[in-house]
């Protein structure tokens, strides 16, 4: 079999987006195309009372100013977001006493109030952007301000604002997990028990593409078309219809070059239904590109977490129990709730604990909706895990590494069902943490501590142990076509937005197909040819795409043996294929694929459907130094091991995983959505006052992979996306407090600005 799988090939994709031949939602135009400007709400929470559009209406190029009366007046629908994952093995969610979850409904423009600044209350339509932009000012709204509440804590009081009228309070999803009668009596018979609380701050994606949509509709055909980046077209393609009441068939979603996601574009946005219906209206194509200002108020938001962790241990400091509670802060509506499920599920990490309990609650705000944000959920939980591990080891005197190691699953328990439910497929948990402490040379750390020390500066070295799920919509469907001119078209379902799909799958497809790997094209992200798919999201990509084209391409072959049994006369079974040639067994006879192909049509369509959840898992280490006196810092040190399971190319997993360190790292040092509690108004709401990690404030990374393969699908895959990020959180804090605990600092929230520790430090001498 030709070996493609496994090789690090450069992405067939690089050159032409390097070479300014991507096509981005904002590169979509159609000749006479008008432009949409939003109006949005500087209220957190007010009543909506009259809007007066007149004078907007009379400014130069104003086509049309639409309000929620005009949506309503028209037909227009809620989204239909289906916050709960679609798998049978994901967690499930309830109401709070086991009732059916309330989402709050998403209509594009609010009627009755506004929950959070930035929602959109009317959209102005003009013949140039900035006619739009100007008449958008001139929308007078009256507001009736009321009380707002900007955290999930303050939410759940008693009289605290009412996010939706129809609720008796703002706590939307309340389930337990695990078996709280055996994690009691493990706490009452324990030696030792810790504690912690945590609030894993809100934080946004920042896309270096901001959102955008050209919508088009025929009046001759019925037919709807728009051109937006998402994380999948297909859903696009149903939600929105849905909202405009049409059949699926009179829409046609465009999604191709999308300039980053991290889960902020896998929902449908308000804007993308409106400019397709404005477009109907005003019979002129109209186009919306947010901007970067409007995306920090109105993007979905990730993160925004608080947790409460306990943890009990014997005297050999081998953990008994767990006892955990995860409030996650969902904004105004829910949009997901796949960061709290996932978590939860994940909470007692890549230990073996015997007993857990966790409950789990969703709280509204006046804040935006969170979603699912580059590793859902699992990086808060594991951040909030090897936290309290740490501080169990200083406190009660057991050494951090040791302790750790006593308590990972072995190799040998695998596959392992966590006290939650959930099973781990495979991994060699110990084997990733030894690996990763070599490579940051652990054992070097005393004398260059030393050395920091002599230079008036504290360095500290922090250690985190992960593991994630991933699963996802759970089918996927391939197409592929074998072209007798020597080309493979293989169409599919996901939505590439920097991975490198065009590249890995062409890979999996040659060494399946016996082809040349420069053979294959990858077709995607246009729903009148793409007929189905999931998108990509919770790492599933190369798990299910990958696996319907394994299926795919056997069920070519077999095609491609009858082509060529009816060719050489004889019966099919005597037809082998290796290579990509089609023989007859024990004669001197063969054709290729593509030979094949001129014979007779080649081409197969296959579906698959795949539940089973695979979990990558991995160590991260970072060292960094700290200035006292300022409290800046230096990540000196990075390391980490990563298990993918079977990594199909080795240089774009990589990719993939300094990508993920680097957004870990910008939530842990610089990043936070910072909403005011008093008003309710984000203080965040541009690039001159929201952190970003820069390549300056990074080392070198070293990284290697530890590939056990997961027993769940042909390719032995897992996930590649996610796990930089997965315990960056957690072992960049680590590294701070390590090097400031003998200052007598034991605890750093995020983002750990240099004026946070620098406080911490002052704080800690005063007692």
């Amino acid at each position: 079999m030709v070996q493609e799988i496994g090789k690090s090939f450069r992405r067939n994709e690089d050159r032409r987006l390097l070479t300014g031949q991507g096509e981005f939602s904002d590169d979509f135009n159609h000749a006479g195309q008008a432009y949409a400007a939003m109006v949005r709400a500087p209220h957190p929470h007010a009543r909506i009372g009259a809007i007066d559009t007149g004078v907007a209406r009379a400014m130069p190029g104003v086509l049309a100013v639409l309000t929620g009366a005009d949506c309503e007046a028209d037909g227009l629908r809620a989204i239909p977001h289906n916050p709960i994952p679609s798998t049978d093995n994901d967690i499930k969610l309830t109401g709070p006493h086991g009732g059916e979850i309330f989402i709050g409904p998403h209509v594009l423009l609010p009627l009755d109030k506004v929950r959070h600044v930035g929602e959109a209350v009317a959209m102005v339509v003009a013949r140039s952007r900035a006619q739009a932009l100007d008449a958008a000012e001139a929308v007078a709204v009256e507001y009736e301000p009321l009380p707002s509440v900007a955290h999930c804590q303050d939410a759940m009081l008693d009289g605290a604002p009412r996010i939706w009228d129809a609720m008796a309070g703002n706590v939307c999803v309340d389930t337990q997990f695990g078996d709280a009668t055996a994690t009691r009596r493990a706490f009452d018979a324990a030696a030792h028990r810790v504690a912690m609380d945590f609030h894993i701050a809100r934080v946004t994606g920042v896309p270096l593409e901001p959102r955008a949509a050209l919508g088009r509709f025929d009046p001759q055909s019925g037919r709807y078309t728009l051109f937006a980046g998402s994380g999948g077209a297909v859903r696009q393609k149903h939600e929105i219809a849905a909202v405009l009441g049409v059949p699926a068939k009179d829409l046609r979603v465009v999604s191709k070059d999308v300039g980053g996601n991290f889960g902020t574009r896998n929902r449908v946005y308000v804007e993308f239904a409106l400019v397709l219906w404005a477009a109907r209206k005003i019979n002129r194509a109209v186009k919306y590109t947010c901007l970067r200002t409007e995306a920090f108020v109105s993007d979905y938001q990730g993160r925004d977490l608080v947790s409460h962790l306990e943890l009990a241990l014997d005297a050999e400091g081998r953990f008994l129990a767990l006892r955990a509670s995860n409030i996650s802060n969902v904004g105004a509506r829910i949009v997901s709730l796949s960061p709290l499920g996932k978590g939860s599920a994940l909470v007692t990490g890549p230990y073996h604990i015997p007993a857990a309990h966790m409950r789990a609650r969703a709280v509204f705000t006046n804040t935006v909706p969170t979603q699912a944000y580059r590793s859902s959920g699992r990086p808060e939980v594991t951040f909030a895990l090897e936290r309290l591990i740490d501080k169990a080891a200083a406190e009660l005197g057991f050494e951090r590494v040791d302790l750790r190691h006593r308590n990972l699953i072995p190799a040998s328990a695998m596959p392992y069902t966590n006290p939650i439910g959930a099973i781990y497929d495979s991994g060699d948990y110990a084997k990733s943490m030894d690996m990763a402490m070599a490579m940051a040379d652990w054992t070097g750390f005393a004398a260059r501590r030393a050395a920091a020390r002599k230079r008036g500066k504290r360095l500290g070295l922090g250690i985190a142990n992960y593991v994630e799920s991933s699963t996802g919509t759970p089918n996927e469907r391939a197409a592929i076509t074998v072209h007798g001119t020597g080309r493979v078209e293989i169409v599919i379902g996901t939505q590439p937005s920097g991975q490198g799909h065009e590249t890995s799958f062409a890979q999996v497809a040659a060494q399946y197909l016996g082809v040349p790997f420069e053979c294959v094209a990858i077709i995607y992200g246009d729903t009148d040819i793409v007929s189905a798919g999931g998108g990509s999201h919770s790492g599933r990509s190369m798990r299910m795409a990958g696996t319907v084209i394994v299926k795919a391409a056997e069920a070519l072959i077999a095609k491609g043996r009858a082509i060529a049994a009816e060719v050489f006369e004889v019966a099919a079974d005597a037809i082998e294929f290796t290579d990509g040639h089609f023989r007859v067994t024990g004669a001197n006879r063969s054709m290729d694929i593509f030979d094949a192909a001129r014979h007779g049509a080649l081409s197969v369509v296959q579906d698959n459907e795949m539940h089973t959840q695979v979990f990558p898992n991995g160590c991260a280490v970072c060292e960094i130094e700290v200035d006292p006196q300022t409290g800046a810092v230096q990540i000196t040190r990075y390391a980490s091991v990563d298990d993918v399971g079977r990594a199909i190319n080795p240089m774009i997993v990589d990719g993939q995983t300094h990508g993920g360190i680097v957004q870990g790292i910008g939530q842990a040092l610089f990043e936070e959505c910072y909403v005011e509690p008093d008003t309710g108004q984000p203080l965040c709401g541009s690039l001159m006052d929201y952190g970003l990690p820069r390549a300056d404030h990074l080392p070198a990374f070293a990284t290697a992979l530890n590939e056990v393969p997961s027993p769940t699908n042909p390719l032995g895959v897992k996930a590649g996306g996610e796990g930089g990020t997965t315990p960056a959180l957690a072992v960049t804090i680590s590294a701070i407090v390590d090097a400031l605990r003998p200052l007598g600092v034991t605890d750093i929230a995020m983002p750990a600005t240099p004026f946070k520790i620098w406080t911490a430090i002052q704080n800690a001498k005063r007692g």
